[in-house]
């Protein structure tokens, strides 16, 4: 067996340790051997052994232990520095659902194990008496950066249908090209990931889109419209106008791979024009428009992530970047200050970023040089704002409600009115600033 180099946290080594004084194997599997191979520092270890579930609580009777899946055959180790789970060597019955198998088998052969797999990079094991374990070419496929099936790929994604989304996310995080039957064969069966929760699909397609160049969102497009039929309707779809030397999907593409890998800006992105074929016109001269494309796409970004569960918190920064992502950049102070009264510090650089990445995918039409300079100058004004520590919201003025009360102003809504328009006053000329120029300002504003 070939051997690699593996710098075991103290916590496996004695789980494995324990097992194999009591007389069972036990090895590491999966992404950890995998990342090893690639010469990457492991950092999540997962263990599998010979030992049954409940010799696995005799071995372990000393320790802190969750019964995390028994009837899957895993134990959860706790351990002074993380927590580990351990699974017995398994085969899986049938697939019902494209799912979960409808029974487990233990057995206690560990190739027997990695035979159940999904891809030959993740069917390696290891241990430091025996070495590496690699019955299905795995480090081949690593040295040759390809995704591969174990076994028949039919087989393996009518079994759990999500593999389909995990060897696209692999390719898109590893770099490493989908070897053609297994590719054929996810296109075969990728209506099944309707069977797969939307929190599956959710997980994988986020940590795809962070790392995804623009080839790999155009080639495997039909996949995520299977859970995203929203975005169909970009594909192909002539826009008609010389700011777009692409398709609405192919900008849209290219338009996330010009991105930093952040989750955020690049959701607002992979959705920022998805609702342009539903507000497609034509003029006299052939030319194609998008009226209010920005605020369908926001409404149909919504419903898309509320339906793919992501958290509220989420869904209102994406939205937010959806509809304002064709942002007019201006060279104007004032205009800066505004933008971070509207949207908060981080949420406006996330905006410039999203209008950056959305130009640099259209044509390189007349003017577009005029766009660049005009938003290099404004994120120059607002990082000038930033440094200056100038007042951008309500909480920054140099009075309060406190002080407007005391010059005998009392209802609340008043003071509200009164405080807005001071916040105006300062983002005008940020000099005013000033605790008595702002007090003189409110006998100006009121007739107390």
């Amino acid at each position: 067996m070939q051997k690699i180099t593996m710098n075991i946290p103290h916590d496996v080594r004695d789980i494995l340790s324990e097992l194999e004084k009591a007389g069972y194997s036990a090895y590491i599997v999966g992404g950890a051997v995998r990342d090893a191979v690639m010469g990457k520092v492991p950092h999540d270890y997962d263990i599998c052994t010979s030992a049954t579930p409940e010799e696995m609580k005799t071995v372990f009777q000393h320790r802190n232990v969750i019964e995390t899946g028994l009837k899957h055959g895993t134990l959860t180790v706790v351990g002074k520095e993380n927590h580990y789970e351990v699974t017995t060597y398994r085969i899986d019955g049938d697939y019902g659902d494209s799912r979960h198998p409808e029974q487990v088998i233990f057995v206690d052969n560990i190739e027997e194990d990695l035979a159940r797999r999904d891809f030959t990079v993740n069917a390696m094991a290891y241990n430091e008496k025996t070495g590496l374990i690699d019955p299905f070419g795995g480090v081949s496929d690593v040295e040759n950066k390809i995704i591969r099936a174990v076994g028949d790929p039919d087989k393996r994604f009518t079994e759990d249908a999500l593999r389909i989304m995990r060897a696209v996310r692999f390719s898109a995080v590893c770099g490493f090209a989908i070897e053609k039957h297994t590719k054929n064969a996810m296109f075969r069966h990728k209506e099944l990931l309707k069977n797969v929760s939307e929190e599956r699909k959710n997980i994988e397609f986020c940590k795809m889109l962070v790392m995804a160049d623009a080839a790999l969102l155009l080639t495997y497009k039909e996949i995520f419209a299977t859970f995203i039929p929203e975005i169909e309707p970009t594909f192909d779809f002539d826009q008609h106008n010389f700011h777009h030397q692409y398709d609405v999907y192919e900008h849209i593409a290219r338009a996330v791979s010009y991105a930093p890998h952040d989750l955020i800006i690049r959701l607002s992105l992979f959705f920022h024009d998805i609702g342009k074929p539903e507000t497609y016109t034509m003029d006299e001269n052939g030319v194609g428009h998008f009226y209010d494309h920005a605020k369908v796409s926001r409404s149909i970004t919504e419903n898309v992530m509320k339906r793919m569960k992501f958290d509220n918190h989420s869904i209102r920064l994406v939205t937010e970047l959806v509809e304002s992502h064709g942002i007019v950049p201006s060279d104007s102070q004032k205009y800066a200050r505004k933008l971070l009264n509207r949207f908060g510090e981080e949420q406006v650089k996330r905006l410039l970023t999203v209008a950056r990445c959305d130009v640099l995918a259209q044509a390189d039409y007349d003017g577009r040089a005029s766009v660049f300079e005009k938003q290099n100058a404004l994120e120059k004004n607002i990082e000038d704002a930033i440094a200056k520590q100038q007042c951008f919201s309500v909480k920054d003025l140099a009075v309060n409600g406190n002080d407007i009360k005391a010059l005998g102003i009392r209802e609340g809504k008043e003071i509200g009115r009164i405080l807005g328009l001071l916040l105006d006053a300062v983002l005008e000329n940020p000099e005013n600033n000033q605790k008595e120029i702002l007090l003189r300002l409110v006998k100006d504003y009121t007739t107390v």
